[in-house]
């Protein structure tokens, strides 16, 4: 593919994670007549796949869905939906409802009931609080990040520490670097440790998390920028300032920034 576009590159050989990794997962929830059913989409589908075995999910992000089927089931009506983004953390899950019920007093008396003692450190439904036990914490780098609610974290931890690794290495001569798309501190906190990091980021959330980490002794100073990246992204002027960039944009890419940067010198 990349010789079709014209483009020389290394390709190096791919970083394989080991089975039952994967931290995070966005569970479909659909209440049948049969029962209440938790997993995925079948292939071009919106039927919900009701899950019992899984190779890739941790085996306590699996075994949760076990016990989130057992204790949920009272709370939905036939034909009633929803979705649960779900990340295990170092304290604990951190869940996220996406459900069109209206969070009452009520309801979040019953979901605080029917959810403690499975491990949920946090509970978010549309955006507000439902209940929160500890901290969501995860240590990128080796520093402890408070996560915000519904974070983005890579999708396994070894995964995460291959990318660190290769891109420390890739910057091991840069004094200075800026890391666009920073989201929590992925590559901006393992990177302060051996220079001075500019971590620009859109949500402020996120941006606060990575700061209130950088705090962490043994890192050089990490200072950060709020800033959509898709309208306004960083000029060859400003990118002069440093020796190298991390770019990890979302999966739509960051074609402004990438025009940017191949005129820039950096």
């Amino acid at each position: 593919a990349l010789a079709k576009a014209r483009v020389k590159a290394e390709v190096l050989a791919p970083f394989i994670v080991p089975p039952r990794t994967r931290r995070r997962a966005v569970f479909k929830i659909k209440n049948l007549p049969q029962g209440l059913h938790i997993g995925f989409h079948a292939a071009m589908s919106h039927t919900v796949i009701d899950m019992h075995q899984c190779e890739v999910l941790t085996p306590g992000l699996f075994a949760l869905v076990g016990d989130l089927r057992a204790r949920l089931e009272v709370e939905f009506g036939v034909g009633e939906a929803a979705e649960l983004h779900v990340t295990e953390t170092d304290t604990g899950f951190d869940c996220a409802f996406r459900w069109k019920r209206k969070l009452t007093p009520n309801l979040v008396a019953e979901l605080s009931r029917a959810l403690s003692g499975i491990g949920i450190a946090r509970l978010v439904m549309n955006g507000e609080t439902v209940f929160e036990t500890a901290i969501p914490t995860v240590a990128l780098g080796g520093v402890p990040v408070a996560l915000p609610p519904d974070a983005f974290l890579q999708s396994t931890a070894e995964g995460e520490a291959g990318l660190q690794t290769r891109v420390a290495a890739i910057t091991a001569r840069a004094k200075t670097v800026v890391d666009l798309f920073a989201g929590c501190g992925t590559f901006s906190l393992p990177l302060a440790r051996a220079a001075r990091v500019h971590a620009v980021e859109q949500s402020v959330p996120a941006l606060a998390a990575l700061a209130a980490a950088a705090r962490a002794p043994k890192l050089k100073p990490v200072t950060t920028e709020a800033r959509d990246l898709f309208r306004l992204p960083l000029t060859a002027l400003e990118l002069s300032r440093f020796d190298a960039v991390a770019l990890d944009p979302p999966r739509a890419g960051a074609h402004s920034q990438a025009k940017l940067l191949a005129a820039s010198k950096v």
